[in-house]
């Protein structure tokens, strides 16, 4: 089950933030997009248990949109992400009403969304809770690239399934996915000759931190800005 650090450093969130807009549908989901509507490369953006408002994951999309891309970030809690402050629904309690398998349904239709705009590659990248809806996908086979960022609740088994080209940018301090899990990603990856992949652990820094650094906090903006160039150098090598 998740373990408090998936909650550490909770945003404050922000409707409006972004440089991008909110439409109140994409593919059935209300969403954050930004970026050239008629690119024929988008990447879907799945959020951590926080949800599409969070500053730092719209910044993420717009920088990641910069690149040519046009990004999704739907709001997969439709209006109910986790709130630390309800004691009465702790997150045991709130995943019951959000599992990441629902995600992984509730993003098909995006991605059919996105094929009737004309898109032609779909990449996606997945940050904690998220990046469990991201491995599914890549199990299905429903994108053609995929990034996962300080994975919750992905097994040695899911990555064996993988069929897209995959990379794991994994935290050194992490309880849910600890740098020996991440290690033996690494090695099933590296058996199957099939998927391309890149595997990274981070040193010095917590679950969360890609997402949920704090801006005053040098080192740990430096790496999220590393972690977000990764993120995108994958996606120009697969869907470009």
């Amino acid at each position: 089950m998740a373990s408090s650090q998936c909650c550490d450093n909770p945003p404050t969130l922000n409707p409006a933030g972004g440089a991008g807009k909110v439409v109140d549908s994409f593919g059935g989901l209300k969403a954050y997009v930004a970026g050239p509507e008629d690119s024929k490369a988008a990447v879907v953006l799945v959020a951590d248990v926080f949800g599409f408002e969070a500053p730092n994951l719209r910044k993420i999309a717009d920088k990641v949109a910069l690149s040519g891309y046009f990004v999704v970030v739907p709001d997969f809690f439709r209006g109910d992400p986790y709130a630390p402050e309800n004691t009465e629904r702790p997150i045991p309690e709130w995943l019951k009403s959000h599992t990441p398998e629902k995600g992984f349904e509730d993003t098909k239709p995006v991605i059919a969304a996105l094929k009737e705009k004309g898109v032609s590659a779909v990449g996606a990248a997945g940050y904690c809770w998220g990046a469990k809806v991201v491995v599914e996908l890549a199990k299905a086979k429903e994108i053609q690239a995929a990034v996962l960022l300080h994975p919750s609740f992905v097994s040695v088994d899911d990555i064996k399934e993988v069929k897209c080209p995959i990379s794991v940018l994994g935290a050194e301090i992490d309880k849910m996915s600890p740098p020996e899990l991440v290690k033996q990603f690494e090695q099933v990856l590296s058996a199957n000759s099939g998927v391309g992949h890149f595997v990274k652990i981070f040193p010095g820094v917590s679950h969360g931190w890609s997402v949920r650094y704090s801006e005053d906090d040098t080192a740990a903006v430096k790496s999220a800005e590393e972690a977000l160039a990764d993120m995108i150098d994958w996606f120009n090598k697969n869907l470009k």
